[in-house]
């Protein structure tokens, strides 16, 4: 276990010793929401194990650092945006998912492009926010959002 892990366990039994001191009825409510939330994020998290393990079984580790590599640049940048445009994860999965495609051999440029082309671009939801925002807005915004998400996934691969 990391110094990470500890440090959010612990802020967070703190913070529930605090909360029950000062209000034991809302605390137990809290506790029984999140209890809700972790059951309704349960079939998520089993999707995560499974599309890992798939992933995993399908693509050797040796293929992943080969497509998304260092030595892959800007094309393994364009592969990870394309897929992080058209994909739409949940973050519960999309980040253990990426950081097992980091651990895998990919380049952290290009799991900086996934993620950040997955949280702003939105090809599946296009036709919805076309409809809503307009056309021209639309491609805009997603235009400029892919640049950007490029651009941070190139200043991502040179600081880290």
């Amino acid at each position: 276990m990391n110094i990470t892990v500890i440090f959010i366990n612990a802020a967070a039994v703190l913070g529930l010793i605090i909360s029950f001191s000062r209000n034991k009825e809302k605390s137990m409510k809290s506790l029984k929401i999140a209890l809700k939330s972790t059951v309704k994020m349960a079939p998520a998290i089993l999707i995560l194990l499974i599309l890992v393990g798939l992933m995993m079984g399908f693509f050797k580790p040796e293929t992943i650092s080969r497509l998304l590599g260092e030595q892959s640049g800007i094309y393994g940048i364009a592969l990870a945006s394309i897929a992080g445009s058209i994909l739409m994860i949940p973050s519960l999965i999309a980040f253990p998912l990426t950081a097992s495609i980091v651990n895998s051999g990919a380049s952290i440029a290009v799991a900086a492009a996934f993620i950040t082309t997955l949280t702003m671009i939105g090809f599946v939801t296009l036709p919805i926010e076309t409809k809503i925002m307009g056309r021209k807005f639309t491609y805009l915004r997603n235009g400029l959002s892919l640049v950007v998400a490029v651009v941070i996934a190139l200043i991502m691969g040179v600081i880290l």
